[in-house]
């Protein structure tokens, strides 16, 4: 079986390949424009539909639970379904509910993030395990071209999301609607390598119930996911309230988004060569140990000095959660034997880790809704960060899930 699947790698050359490459980037692309372009205009559909702020923060909320609910489901999918294809459907699901969300009122909008959530979803359980299969020899590589796409194109719509809804003339509607024709778009760069890696796949049998490893009662695996559901957890309040914050605190709009922007391009080196070094190393402890001193340092100074220093402070945020981000997906293959395992982690990690993730935006939003200012909301956040670096730092060692820990 393995040396079936070598043979099949190697037979993929020229454009096999860069279509290959072309459908990890787009799929990775469509993983958290759909989110981050919500933050800058959050304040705008708020006050259309009269929305508090702990139902206004649902709107990030609803894909993260779907991510919860829905993650320990999709490895069960592809027993009976290709891997590509399973994508395939993922991708034209995310299409229409990109093209729902902004169609009309305040129902479209929540069933349109409820579709989006479920589409993502299936990206964001399989691509660790079709990296794993597919670029076998390339893991640390191609996983920081993942993270890198995912993130730029985050950036990119949160700081285009303001100017995007003026050039279209649809306001927010705009902002959030145009995103449908990036969906659209890596439908069609996937359908050239549906064959490819549906073969691959097949001769990997990357998901079949042979691996009788006991996740659930493993010690790694529940630090791997708490890592996961924290690092998510603390990258969607920022994503979903520090554009509205910042306008509170006297930013425009337009500045605002920026703000977003400066985590999301400050993330890009990080989530590159943070999978690379991560794959080099004996164990990951100094990587999780960065990552804890720069969420801490970067949220403790928004909580204390606000909009003064406020691009240093989301430069660290950004560095954080980018390191943060890739150590978490190159976890699920350093932490496990096989491809099996890796499915097993990533569905574990993302349900339970996005159920943690889901309380975050309600929590920071009603914190402020108690107390009437953002503090409490911050200090939320650095308690997660403590929490983030402790867990980190236990998933980092150099062990496999099936080990007794």
């Amino acid at each position: 079986m393995n040396n079936d699947t070598s043979s099949d790698n190697t037979e993929l050359s020229g454009f096999g390949k860069i279509f290959m490459i072309l459908g990890v980037v787009f799929i990775a692309s469509n993983l958290r424009a759909p989110l981050t372009c919500m933050g800058p205009v959050l304040d705008q559909i708020s006050q259309e539909f009269s929305l508090s702020n702990s139902l206004a923060g649902l709107l990030t909320t609803i894909p993260l639970m779907c991510f919860a609910f829905l993650s320990a489901i999709v490895p069960k999918i592809t027993r009976h379904y290709s891997m590509g294809s399973v994508l395939l459907v993922s991708l034209i699901l995310l299409s229409i509910g990109l093209i729902i969300r902004p169609l009309s009122g305040w129902i479209t909008l929540f069933v349109g993030a409820a579709i989006i959530g479920a589409a993502i979803t299936v990206g964001n359980v399989l691509m660790p395990a079709y990296i794993k299969v597919n670029f076998p020899k390339k893991v640390g590589l191609m996983t920081g071209i993942y993270s890198v796409s995912m993130n730029l194109v985050a950036a990119l719509a949160a700081g285009f999301s303001i100017y995007l809804g003026q050039v279209t003339h649809m306001g927010w509607r705009g902002s959030i609607g145009i995103w449908a024709v990036l969906g659209v778009t890596s439908v069609i760069i996937w359908v050239p390598t549906l064959k490819r890696a549906n073969k691959v796949s097949r001769q990997s049998s990357i998901i079949q119930p042979e691996d009788n490893t006991k996740i659930y009662k493993s010690k790694l695996a529940w630090c791997v996911t708490i890592f996961m559901g924290l690092q998510s957890l603390l990258f969607y309040c920022i994503a979903a309230w520090l554009p509205k914050v910042t306008q509170g605190w006297g930013m425009s709009g337009v500045e605002s988004g920026w703000v977003l922007s400066y985590v999301q391009f400050a993330q890009l080196p990080m989530t590159f060569l943070g999978a690379i070094i991560a794959s080099k190393m004996t164990n990951q402890k100094p990587l999780a140990i960065c990552v804890g001193l720069l969420m801490i340092t970067g949220i403790g100074g928004i909580l204390i000095w606000e909009t003064t220093y406020i691009i240093v402070c989301c430069v660290l945020i950004g560095l954080g959660s980018g390191l943060a981000f890739s150590l978490c997906m190159i976890l699920f293959v350093l932490r496990t034997r096989n491809a099996q395992q890796a499915a097993k982690l990533s569905a574990m990690a993302q349900a339970i880790g996005y159920s943690i993730a889901a309380t975050g935006p309600p929590v920071f939003g009603g914190l402020f809704d108690w107390s009437g200012h953002w503090r409490y909301s911050f200090i939320f956040l650095l308690f997660a960060s403590v929490i983030l670096l402790i867990t980190g730092y236990i998933a980092s060692q150099d062990k496999y899930i099936d080990n007794k820990y």
